[in-house]
């Protein structure tokens, strides 16, 4: 992931991510600009951890039409900025 400071609110981003399957990976993608992005907690035990809980990357955006995405990153997610062109 990206630092904060280049992922910061008001950003235009798209977030492409791919899971992998034995017929071949599987892509999708998301635009918008980001709400807000940072670490929280899931509800998953893990231990030696903060607050032994699992934490995982999280990006909100809203999307053209409105709608609000919530997106967990990955080793599997590629974040792009998007510029004004």
């Amino acid at each position: 992931m990206r630092t904060s400071v280049e992922l910061g609110e008001g950003v235009r981003v798209r977030i492409t991510q791919q899971v992998p399957r034995l017929s071949g990976a599987m892509s999708t993608s998301v635009e918008g600009e980001i709400i807000r992005v940072g670490q929280q907690k899931t509800g998953s035990w893990y231990a030696h951890s903060k607050d032994k809980k699992l934490w995982i990357d999280r990006v909100e955006l809203r999307k053209d039409d409105g709608e609000i995405a919530h997106v967990n990153l990955d080793q599997h997610s590629h974040v792009e900025i998007l510029t004004g062109d």
